[in-house]
Formats: C-alpha cells, sequence, structure tokens
C-alpha cells in the first residue's frame, strides 16, 4: 500500500497544475471582457494578472488554437477571437427575458407601490406578457398577450425610440391610429417625442393607451444597443401624477440592471445615451 503512495501524489500534483492553468486561462479571458480594451498586450495582461510573460505567453497559444483568441502579427496584440463571441451568444440566446425580469419586477411593485409589467415586442405591436401588482385597494391590472401599436403607450412609446432610425421611419410612414383620445397621433409631435425618450432613457403616458392609467417605461438594451423587451409601472393616473419621477428613478435601476444582463454596456461607442437622471426641464408635464 505505501507503494502506491508516491503515484496518488504524482496524479494529485498533475491535477492541481491542471486546475490552475485552467484558472490562468479564465483570468486571461475575463480580462479582456473587463478591461475595456479591443486588444491587450502580453507585458499589459501580465502586469495586471500578476503572471510571468512565459506563463501569458502558454495561455495565449493554447486559447488561440481554440479559436478563443486571435493575434495580430503586426502589433503582436491580442483580442478576443470568433470561438469567444460564439460562447457569448450561445449564453444570450439562451436567456429567457421574462424569467430574467421576475425578480426586478416583484422589487419594483413592492417598491412604487403601483403595478410593474414586462412587454416584448412582436412587429409593430407589443404585448403584455408579465406583471406584478401591489397590495393595495385601488390598482391598475393589465392585459396579458394583448397587442398594442408602438405609438400608444409608454411601454410602446419605450420599444419605438429605441428601434433604429430606418425602423422609426418606416413605422412613421403609416396613420397612427388613436386608442383614446389623448394618444399621440401627429407624426411630427411624435417624432420630437422619441427623441426626448431616447435622451432621457424612459417614456411616459397618461391616458394614451388606456384612459384614466399613466405609466413610466423603460426599455430593456441587448448587447446590440437594442430593445429586447420594456419594463414598465403603471397605476391610476390621478394617483400616479405625483409618484411619476419616483418611479422612474426605480424603474431606471431596474431596467440598467436587466440590461447589463443581457449584455449592454452604456460605454459602447455605438450604444444610446441612458441617462440615469434628467432635470425637471427634460420632463414633459404629466398634465391631461
Amino acid at each position: 500500500m505505501p507503494a502506491n503512495v508516491p503515484v496518488e501524489r504524482a496524479a494529485n500534483d498533475v491535477g492541481s497544475q491542471t486546475v490552475a492553468t485552467v484558472e490562468r486561462a479564465a483570468d486571461v479571458l475575463v480580462l479582456f471582457a473587463e478591461s475595456g480594451a479591443l486588444t491587450l498586450g502580453v507585458t499589459e495582461i501580465a502586469e495586471s494578472l500578476g503572471m510571468s510573460k512565459a506563463a501569458v505567453h502558454r495561455v495565449l497559444a493554447s486559447l488561440r488554437t481554440r479559436g478563443l483568441v486571435d493575434l495580430d502579427e503586426e502589433s503582436r496584440r491580442y483580442s478576443l477571437g470568433l470561438t469567444a463571441m460564439r460562447l457569448g451568444l450561445a449564453y444570450l440566446d439562451r436567456i429567457d427575458v421574462r424569467r430574467l425580469a421576475a425578480p426586478e419586477l416583484i422589487d419594483l411593485s413592492r417598491r412604487t407601490q403601483e403595478t410593474a409589467t414586462l412587454s416584448i415586442r412582436t412587429g409593430d405591436t407589443r404585448v403584455y406578457i408579465d406583471q406584478v401588482t401591489p397590495q393595495r385597494e385601488v390598482i391598475m391590472s393589465v392585459s396579458l398577450g394583448v397587442p398594442y401599436p408602438l405609438h400608444a403607450g409608454g411601454s410602446s412609446k419605450a420599444f419605438l425610440a429605441f428601434l433604429a432610425d430606418d425602423e422609426i421611419a418606416d413605422y412613421l410612414s403609416n396613420p397612427l391610429v388613436p386608442l383614446t383620445a389623448s394618444t399621440v397621433t401627429d407624426h411630427d409631435r411624435l417624432r420630437t417625442e422619441l427623441a426626448l425618450i431616447r435622451r432621457r432613457g424612459y417614456a411616459m403616458s397618461i391616458s394614451e393607451r388606456q384612459s384614466g392609467a399613466a405609466s413610466v417605461a423603460a426599455p430593456i438594451l441587448d448587447h446590440h444597443g437594442r430593445p429586447a423587451a420594456v419594463v414598465s409601472v403603471c397605476g391610476p393616473a390621478e394617483r400616479f401624477i405625483g409618484e411619476a419621477d419616483a418611479c422612474a428613478a426605480a424603474l431606471l435601476e431596474a431596467s440598467d440592471r436587466l440590461s447589463a444582463q443581457l449584455g449592454f454596456r452604456k460605454e459602447s461607442p455605438d450604444a444610446p445615451l441612458r441617462p440615469a437622471r434628467q432635470g425637471r426641464a427634460d420632463r414633459p408635464s404629466l398634465s391631461r
């Protein structure tokens, strides 16, 4: 039996070395994701991770064979490779936005004491797919699965404002049918409002989709900066008017967290701006 001890120790040593190698490789990949730089050099990686240059070279060589990093032969700098992109896309593709948003809806409704909703886009319309209502006597409840046009109401306008410019232009080439007397049907007025929504990061509505209802709504942006879904806080208009600013602040915090989970990064050069706070001059009046 004692004769086997050196063999077992050797096996354990090999296993420990393998784990350490995997951990170093993972650290290098995470550094690419978190550094914000498109390329990294061997010296930068070594200094950031406290590794020797020789160890960094070995890790990068191994990652290159799997397509996880690419080497620019001229600059001798490394960038994430095609396989790394495929791994990221595979993760994003399996995300269920309804499951992801569920805890945030619960928290939003608890914090605001109003109804929190989640919508997804279906072509030129959008539908509610989830809601959480507060425990109070008078509440607002929405109908799940019913399609609404992208110009009517807070959640609809939050989708429309963050679409590509050509998609917005295409939508606005059609007549805007009113759902209530307050629905915005003037194309120029809606264009102006969509620009404002983009600047401040959320939409506001009062009686535009449903008479007597008011809401604030913000998009959940994916890794391309496109709206994957929209979160809103809504309630009876008479009560909601005085709560709108506080609800908008809580809403933006939730939508920013959800967007980050979908891979959206505010500092991306082609990403739409999502200011967390706006002055009152940028807020339209919540008057009837």
